[in-house]
């Protein structure tokens, strides 16, 4: 058991953001408190700090329940937008994934196709209260006569819209090279040959899993920031793996801690829910996340003053050795290099580019301070913490 010089709770912190006392700075400014300060008295001074990522976030979607229709329907078949969502859930209930392409897309088949619409687009026409076509096919049975169902909707006509995203906010990502003579297109964009640019997609030091590398304090019911509106942890993501190669800082230098959020559809805006078109590769969802982080400790204090200088990924060939499921990283890199635009790999200066936005990743972190200064947004203990590592 660590014995630790500060101890605070998630109850003691939350107290203070009630009565509007508590201390709040993002993941940034409390790079410059620790370093001034030292983790000791930066756990003393500082009760939250708060971070960000916005990003394609592919396993993402949205939980839709259309209401009951008068015939009924056992709706079978959904499409929104000619969108296929899953309708073997229940009556009216449905899933649209935000990688789901229109009916009759070519696809790759007109190389590289320009996938211009799909279900992370639906998902924000929805939030951005845009008319939806929705359309439902059933067998029909003698409870749920109804075989077709054809109707233009708002997101205020579903009785229910709930965002559940079973992967998001990963801890750390691949950086993708192309080492072959011809361009390739990924889901980490357009990769020129011989390696002539290099795409990563994190936001570093904002980003949430990577100030708290343990998961010493996100878990199940932690309580987020999610496309613009307050959403909940649901469980740890999909792929989760909190036994992935580390630093001596803790934090994983490949992919590693992933998180399940849901939240209130309606509540949510397009400026953090945006729909994404992949050249060649499919579509996607933008997703705005933020996650506070309670100073509970020096620890904690000491693990979100981590900076990009000492944040570390590894860079893979996306042309063979990544469809070929090789892992074996071409070289490591830090953020403070991927985000100065140039890296160097085997002697050769490679220009990069980040497919998340460190701007609009700052914007979340400062969005949650306000709210939590504000006393309009309070911590959620989770109620289980996420699989970790001892150290």
């Amino acid at each position: 058991m660590k014995k630790y010089k500060v101890k605070k709770t998630f109850h003691e912190i939350n107290e203070k953001i009630k009565e509007g006392r508590a201390v709040v700075v993002t993941a940034e400014e409390m790079i410059d408190v620790v370093e001034k300060s030292g983790d000791v008295e930066a756990a003393r001074k500082i009760d939250v700090v708060t971070t960000g990522t916005f990003s394609p976030m592919c396993s993402s979607g949205a939980f839709l329940n259309i209401g009951h229709t008068s015939p009924r329907i056992r709706a079978s078949r959904v499409w929104l937008n000619d969108v296929p969502a899953y309708g073997g859930i229940a009556a009216v209930d449905c899933y649209i994934g935000a990688t789901e392409v229109v009916e009759g897309d070519p696809l790759n088949s007109v190389y590289p196709g320009e996938f211009h619409y799909g279900g992370g687009h639906v998902i924000e026409d929805l939030v951005s209260g845009n008319v939806i076509k929705l359309r439902a096919e059933g067998y029909g049975t003698d409870c749920y006569p109804a075989r077709k169902f054809e109707k233009n909707i708002t997101i205020n006509d579903l009785r229910n819209a709930i965002l559940f995203n079973p992967r998001n906010a990963y801890q750390n990502y691949n950086c993708a090279v192309n080492l072959s003579d011809t361009t390739i297109y990924t889901y980490m964009g357009m990769l020129r040959p011989r390696m002539a640019n290099a795409n990563y997609s994190t936001s570093g030091q904002l980003s949430p899993l990577f100030n708290d590398p343990y998961y010493r304090t996100i878990g199940v019911g932690t309580r987020i920031f999610l496309g613009g509106a307050q959403g909940f942890v649901a469980w740890p993501g999909t792929q989760h793996n909190p036994n992935a190669y580390r630093g001596a800082n803790g934090v994983p230098k490949e992919g590693a801690g992933t998180l399940a959020v849901v939240g209130n559809l309606k509540e949510m805006t397009p400026e953090w829910l945006a729909g994404a078109s992949i050249l060649g590769y499919g579509v996607s969802l933008y997703v705005g996340i933020g996650i506070p982080i309670p100073i509970l400790n020096e620890e904690m204090a000491r693990f979100t003053a981590v900076k990009d200088e000492n944040i570390y990924t590894q860079v893979y060939d996306y042309s063979m050795d990544y469809p070929k499921g090789l892992s074996k990283p071409l070289a490591e890199v830090s953020y403070k290099d991927l985000r100065s635009g140039t890296i160097v790999i085997d002697g050769k200066k490679v220009i990069t580019a980040p497919l998340s936005s460190y701007y609009k990743a700052r914007q979340i972190a400062n969005i949650l301070k306000e709210w939590i200064e504000g006393g309009k947004f309070i911590l959620g203990e989770p109620q289980q913490t996420l699989p970790s590592v001892e150290i």
